[in-house]
């Protein structure tokens, strides 16, 4: 029988990265040199369950689908398909019906796949992987992994389960999609002290990860759900999936129309009992006032809206997977930012070259030996130095640089490439210089040495070394300083080293973000064939550093410039090192935001219990100093920081979620696995279409299609657009539907017939919202929407003076159509005539009305009368089918209508036209009354 590991399941896990190897093998009892017994493999397999992520079951279809009929809006259009079907009304149910079964349509078809984002995590495991047991070398599938498993990996492989690294060569993992961090990590052997951060474990291999390069044996310590990948799905799982603040506003807005209209239907129902009226008139004038209140075609332009926007969108590479998302964006406060790739340009690039006692900048791209040069600062001799350091860099690289016709072809480690495209941008071509100096033999580069060397025969008579073979090396500062005796200066000379004035100057270096390569060389004699490690006795020239970054994107400081200016933070929360990030917040300005009446951060590096206590906060907060901050103050620290770094996944959920107790619409941007919770959470989840993973992009709701920062800010500036022209949309239509429905109640209030019948209000509100309300979709950008600070999330879609404005309007609609029908009536019309009369008043309100409705603060004419042609088009089409409505004889018999005269269709137009003209005073009034007190404080 199987002993039982010691390790049990329901134990806290022990801390893998602080035990060493062969403590964590005892642990397991497993033997590194065997691996488990195929019987013992077994046994754990029952016990710890197969190395897959466990699927949430997703939401039936149907249940989907029912969904979409929650709202009490659409609850309420059923209700009035069922009563007009009953009472024979064909046309109004059917009309109703088909409304509301293609809003449902569309919604069901846009519905977000909540459990997408588990499966893609899930699929993070569906590789093979090389095991030992028994003593033989096999190959299973991941998921019969177990812990003590004994596994091999090697470049290329995707890390199946957690593990301890056990024995390396040469091993590099990129970790980027778990953790953040830009760069392979340089993987070790040895224990860690017990608070080193996750990304900061050099011991440990995590699933989904990949080795970069190299070879390592490991132990599996984790899998499944028990695996940080497992518990990244548990995170995204747990997010809630919080409802836009359209989709909240428009539910308020929707319960609130419903019970009102029910309420005054149910009032006006009674009320004409109690006048003497048959109960089944009066119930009709009940139903006409239900459907003439009710804007039915709400729903489908919002819909229509919506895609229009994420068609606008798509256009400036943001891809929207969720309509509601689209006006989200539009209300969004805050933008956690992800930084690799995101806010720079996820290449290494070099910028710096200290060689000599001279600093030159190199500019242009970091993947392109065309797009810049090198420029000496401080002198203006020669640069022999500059030259020798970058053709070491170029020497000792086994990264290939190489142009066909006008392209560059680039291939391995990015530092290594970073090095090349610098030299050649001196002038410096890596082919010819390996050819002139061919490879005699190397050293590879391993993080216990800190350096790489290569030795180079003498291909060419010309050799500046004299004919002598060449050792060169490139590695990290300390490491190259220890192996130096002398250094070159700006002209070429060697002289005796000056370690304090090189050890400053990479300092300096460093605290602006640069990652340090030094490079040194050594002449060695011609027969000479093998290097190794003792004969760099302390002999070597040390010949400059080369420092690189990955640099901020040339749109992304523009970008965050005018997020503030439209009043949003952009905060970067990133799994990087602090110093990066500090030095590219630096670069984009984040540094210097202001913090709304918040004292501005220390320069130092703060703790977090000063962020906890009021105290100045820090520039940079790590994720270490996140964990000692309790909930309570989390939220007040999360506004004033703008940069976080060594972020865990929990961390970034917790921030996103501070950040949202505030009352923050919080926009995150990632393209890991590890940002997949905050993705979900987030009121706008944000993944890169290009670098992202499959996880990321299933948990957002929007995805780069070109991974900048700047399209972020213009999806945002589209999401605006669109709420802005959804408002107009709604201020626009609320006093159709109440200027018909109180038509209809002043009639049963006064005993008359009705001057609009059901059919009719059903007509009204449709042709309307589709020929002349869905135009307003069209609307191009006022030139102040992203001058104006974020819309409150709390306030409502109707203000106060909208409020107003729409209820001057339905009184006006009301006033002109009851007045129409009481003159048509007295005039001796039909009440066919009469009641095509009042459609008419009503819609041709409705048209004048649109042109005021195309800015709700401006003038019509400071919007200009031709930028929206939609506007003219669907009014002119409104005017003939308005015409027919009246005049062609299958509309007569569908809806009851009647032919007007040329004295009826003037009155018609005159009185809309003195509708319009009294909003338009009202704007202005408005307008004066709101700058009236600028006016006065600027009188001297």
């Amino acid at each position: 029988m199987s002993r039982r590991p010691k390790e049990a399941p329901s134990a806290a896990p022990p801390l893998w990265h602080a035990m060493d190897a062969e403590s964590a093998c005892s642990l397991l009892e497993v033997r590194p040199e065997q691996g488990l017994d195929p019987g013992e493999a077994a046994l754990r397999l029952q016990r710890f369950g197969r190395n897959c992520i466990t699927r949430i079951p997703r939401v039936h279809w149907a249940r989907r689908l029912l969904g979409q009929f929650r709202s009490e809006l659409v609850l309420v259009l059923l209700g009035a398909v069922v009563v007009t079907a009953f009472l024979g009304e064909w046309v109004d149910a059917s009309v109703i019906l088909a409304v509301v079964l293609v809003n449902a349509i569309v919604g069901f078809v846009q519905e977000s796949r909540a459990a997408a984002a588990i499966e893609a995590l899930s699929h993070a495991l569906g590789v093979s992987a090389r095991v030992l047991r028994a003593g033989t070398k096999q190959r299973i599938p991941a998921s019969e992994l177990v812990p003590g498993d004994i596994v091999l990996l090697e470049a290329g492989d995707s890390v199946p389960a957690d593990l301890r690294l056990l024995a390396l060569r040469e091993c590099t993992i990129d970790e980027s999609a778990l953790t953040g961090e830009s760069i392979a990590i340089e993987k070790r052997r040895e224990a860690l002290d017990p608070s080193t951060v996750l990304a900061d474990r050099a011991c440990m291999a995590y699933a989904g990860t990949v080795v970069a390069r190299g070879q390592a044996t490991a132990l599996v310590i984790a899998t499944g759900d028990g695996s940080e990948i497992g518990r990244i799905s548990g995170l995204v799982a747990a997010a809630d999936v919080l409802a836009t603040p359209l989709t909240r506003r428009i539910s308020e807005f929707s319960r609130l129309l419903t019970w009102m209209i029910l309420l005054v239907a149910m009032l006006m129902f009674f009320v004409g009992l109690l006048r003497g009226a048959s109960a089944m008139s009066t119930f009709m004038a009940a139903v006409a006032l239900a459907v003439g209140a009710i804007p039915e075609g709400l729903p489908a332009v919002i819909t229509v809206t919506l895609a229009i926007g994420v068609h606008r969108m798509a256009a400036r590479r943001a891809i929207i997977r969720k309509l509601p998302v689209v006006e989200a964006l539009g209300s969004t406060t805050v933008i956690c930012s992800d930084k690799t790739g995101t806010l720079t340009e996820n290449r290494m690039t070099v910028q710096r070259v200290w060689a000599g006692g001279v600093e030159h900048a190199v500019s242009g791209a970091g993947d392109d030996p065309d797009s810049g040069e090198i420029v000496g600062r401080g002198t203006g001799v020669d640069p022999p130095a500059m030259r020798a350091c970058l053709r070491a860099g170029a020497l000792a690289n086994d990264a290939t640089l190489r142009r066909d016709g006008d392209r560059w072809h680039f291939d391995g480690d990015p530092t290594e490439v970073a090095i090349l495209v610098a030299a050649a941008k001196a002038g410096i071509d890596s082919e010819a210089l390996r050819r002139e100096r061919p490879l005699i033999d190397a050293i590879p580069f391993e993080s216990d040495r800190q350096y790489m060397a290569t030795l180079h025969a003498d291909g060419s008579a010309a050799a500046p070394e004299g004919g002598a073979h060449l050792a060169v090396a490139k590695g990290s500062v300390e490491r190259m300083l220890e192996m130096c005796d002398s250094m070159m200066e700006a002209d070429g000379a060697v002289v005796a080293i000056d370690r304090h004035r090189i050890r400053a100057e990479a300092d300096r270096l460093s605290r602006e973000g640069l990652r340090l390569i030094a490079c040194a060389h050594e002449p060695r004699p011609a027969q000479e064939r093998r290097l190794d490690a003792a004969s760099f006795g302390g002999s070597l020239v040390f010949l400059g550093v080369v420092g690189m970054i990955d640099p901020p994107r040339k749109a992304a400081q523009s970008a965050i410039e005018r997020c503030r200016r439209a009043g949003i933070r952009v905060k970067m929360i990133t799994g990087d090192h602090p110093g990066t990030a500090q030095a590219i917040a630096g670069m984009l300005g984040l540094l210097d935001a202001p913090r709304d009446g918040a004292s501005a951060p220390d320069d130092s590096k703060g703790s977090s219990a000063s962020a906890a206590t009021g105290a100045a906060a820090p520039r940079v907060v790590t994720g270490a100093e996140l964990a000692l901050i309790g909930d309570a103050e989390l939220p007040s620290m999360a506004e004033e920081v703008d940069v976080f770094a060594r972020m865990t996944p929990e961390q970034k959920l917790r921030l996103v979620k501070a950040l949202q107790s505030r009352g923050h619409v919080v926009a995150m941007t990632g393209d890991g696995v590890n940002d997949a919770p905050a993705l979900r959470q987030a009121d706008v989840g944000v993944a890169m279409g290009l670098g992202g993973t499959e996880a990321a992009k299933e948990a957002s709701d929007m995805v780069l299609a070109d991974d900048d920062f700047a399209t972020i800010e213009a999806a945002v500036e589209e999401g605006r657009g669109v709420f802005d022209n959804l408002s107009k949309f709604i201020i626009w239509t609320l006093p159709t539907n109440g200027g018909t429905a109180m038509i209809i109640l002043v009639a049963v209030l006064l005993g008359e017939a009705l001057p609009i019948l059901p059919v009719q209000a059903l007509y009204v509100n449709l042709t309307t919202a589709l020929l002349l309300g869905l135009t307003l979709a069209f609307e191009p950008h006022e030139r102040d929407l992203m001058d104006r600070p974020p819309r409150d999330p709390a306030r409502p879609i109707v203000t106060y003076e909208l409020f107003m404005r729409t209820g001057l309007m339905t009184l006006l609609i009301c006033g002109l159509g009851f007045g129409l029908f009481e003159w048509a009536l007295r005039r001796g019309m039909s009440e066919p005539e009469a009641r095509t009369l009042v459609v008419s008043g009503v819609i041709w309100c409705q048209m004048f009305y649109l042109f005021n409705c195309r800015s709700l603060l401006r003038g019509v004419w400071s919007v200009g009368w031709f930028t929206n042609p939609w506007v003219w088009l669907g009014a002119s089409t409104m005017a003939v089918v308005q015409f027919a409505f009246a005049h062609w004889a299958p509309l007569q018999r569908l809806f009851e209508s009647a032919a007007l005269d040329a004295v009826a269709w003037g009155l018609v137009i005159a009185g809309a036209g003195v509708v319009a003209m009294i909003v338009g005073f009202e704007k202005w009034a408005r307008r004066q009354f709101a700058a009236a007190p600028a006016r006065i404080r600027s009188r001297p």
